[in-house]
């Protein structure tokens, strides 16, 4: 189970499964309460066809001859018949006519009540009173006997005692004075309302079941053979190479066409492929110790140097940012390392790394790292959890117990927002709106390789034109003089004050150049890369 939950397949389909459940439960919401209001709408405008129909029935100005006919007059009888025939052909559950104590309103006595054929609710004889149902039938009943409401509607959604969840239509019986003398009461259950809802919450249900197993059965085969089986391709060949260092007679690029990430992943494995063989062939040839170990780390370092975006501008086409960065190791090969690369057309992504140790095993572990991020960046994932799922990748297999400082940052291009996360590096340096670079002491968590479980967090920052990033490892700060002066922060600001307006180009070479003569002669100690982008905007674009 653990191994499942850190396949990529498993993280991509749960993922697109919790957003469909959001999207279904809200969208099921909206429509619950458009599907009830729209039915609940039909049955209040036929209980009030009713109360329209019935009112013809019952002579307003005779109300007080009905209430004093004792409910067996034959004039009495014939409203009663009419008003029972009209309850069942328009399926209503109660006709009835009442007089409230318009005293108080807390009572009301029955002059007639009819109920359905089909109905099993008791009816209530002629002249009985009752209690108000409540304190809301009493203001309703006040309302159309003081002339403020012509018509009053009650929703029972939960049922009250006899009867099941209904609604009642009220509307006022005037005599030819336009005096009130008593109220029209159509009662209607809402089974089928409930029925019909519940039904269609059952679709909805069923919808989202459905649509869950294609999203499983349609995004694991789209990722089987868009990503993982490409990737499996990828990981046999290495492997094989690693073991009989023979180029295969068929190159990656021929067998994985994509022209995404995977395809330039093949294309650097059929390149590094190249490279070794050339390294092999040139190291038989070299007969001396010194001369194989000199041959070894220049091709490593031709190797690290290919690996980092080296070419600049590195986005000629793209006049919203500017961007420059350079890589100086202490040694032929360093375990710093800094990528960008756009995700979309609007997102940017900016990593600068620091990895523990120097030389070979710490260039080895940083081209690792730098590959598991960028990978992790490229499905679309916020920077904290960029940062998270590599550092479960690389705990699976880190015997070296090595590990990485790691700033990573996601910036969109369209609004300025940048998204980043820390993972014990260094502090980002931004230049504010009144054109100064200050130090931003951002939330760090804990390294990349060290601990499981580690939660990093995604913190915000706006870039307004003309605003500058500017990432740094500890190879610049802690740069020191022979007696161990550090170069330091404070430095560092002053370096990049005294030329704020200049482009990254410049302001990297400028910060170079300070560090250099402030160290002199001393010795490197520490690989010493920078990065530094300028975020134009897209109103002059």
């Amino acid at each position: 189970m653990r191994f499942l939950k850190q396949h990529l397949a498993y993280k991509s389909i749960a993922g697109i499964v919790f957003l469909l459940a959001v999207f279904s439960i809200v969208v099921g919401q909206i429509g619950y309460r458009i599907f009830t209001e729209g039915l609940l709408s039909q049955y209040a405008d036929g209980a009030f066809r009713t109360c329209r129909a019935a009112d013809s029935v019952v002579n307003s100005d005779r109300m007080d001859a009905y209430a004093a006919s004792g409910g067996v007059t034959e004039e009495y009888q014939t409203v009663y018949n009419h008003l029972e025939r009209l309850c069942n052909s328009t399926k209503a559950t109660f006709i009835y006519v009442i007089r409230p104590d318009v005293t108080d309103y807390k009572h009301v006595t029955f002059l007639f009540s009819t109920m359905n054929h089909n109905s099993h609710y008791t009816l209530f004889d002629f002249g009985y009173v009752r209690e108000t149902t409540n304190q809301d039938y009493a203001r309703k009943y006040q309302a159309l006997y003081e002339g403020t409401s012509d018509q009053e509607l009650v929703v029972r959604d939960q049922g009250y005692i006899e009867t099941d969840p209904h609604i009642t239509a009220m509307t006022p019986l005037k005599d030819s004075s336009g005096k009130v003398q008593g109220i029209l009461c159509v009662q209607r259950q809402m089974d089928v309302l409930i029925q019909t809802r519940n039904s269609y919450l059952n679709r909805v249900m069923f919808a989202f079941v459905i649509m869950v197993l294609l999203v499983i059965a349609g995004q694991g085969v789209f990722l089987h053979f868009v990503l993982l089986k490409p990737l499996n391709i990828i990981t046999e060949e290495a492997g094989r190479f690693a073991s009989e260092n023979v180029i295969a007679p068929k190159k990656l690029t021929e067998t994985i066409r994509n022209q995404d990430e995977i395809g330039r992943l093949a294309g650097s494995i059929d390149q590094m492929e190249e490279q070794v063989r050339d390294y092999i062939i040139n190291l038989t040839r070299v007969t001396s110790k010194n001369e194989r170990i000199s041959t070894e780390l220049a091709l490593a370092t031709r190797i690290q140097g290919d690996m980092l975006p080296n070419v600049f501008p590195a986005f000629p086409e793209r006049f919203e940012f500017d961007i420059f960065a350079s890589m100086n190791p202490a040694r032929e090969v360093g375990g710093d390392f800094y990528d960008f690369f756009l995700i979309d057309e609007d997102h940017l992504c900016l990593m600068i790394a620091d990895v523990s140790g120097k030389g070979i095993p710490a260039a080895l572990f940083m081209m690792a790292a730098r590959i598991i991020l960028a990978n992790n960046a490229m499905l679309g994932k916020t920077p904290a959890e960029i940062l998270a799922d590599t550092n479960t990748a690389i705990l699976s297999n880190n015997r070296e117990e090595m590990f990485v400082t790691v700033w990573l940052g996601i910036l969109e291009v369209s609004t300025g927002k940048l998204t980043a996360a820390n993972a014990g590096h260094e502090y980002p340096i931004i230049k504010n709106g009144k054109g100064e670079f200050e130090l931003i002491k951002d939330k760090h968590s804990f390294v990349i390789g060290g601990l499981e479980n580690v939660r990093y967090h995604d913190y915000e920052l706006q870039l307004e034109p003309g605003s500058a990033v500017f990432l740094y490892t500890d190879g610049v700060t802690e740069a020191e003089t022979d007696d161990h002066t550090l170069f330091g922060t404070d430095r560092l600001l002053e370096a990049l004050n005294s030329c704020p307006e200049q482009k990254p180009e410049k302001i990297l070479k400028h910060v170079r150049e300070t560090v250099s003569e402030f160290v002199k002669n001393a010795e490197q100690i520490d690989d010493l890369t920078m990065l530094c982008v300028e975020y134009r905007g897209t109103e002059n674009v």
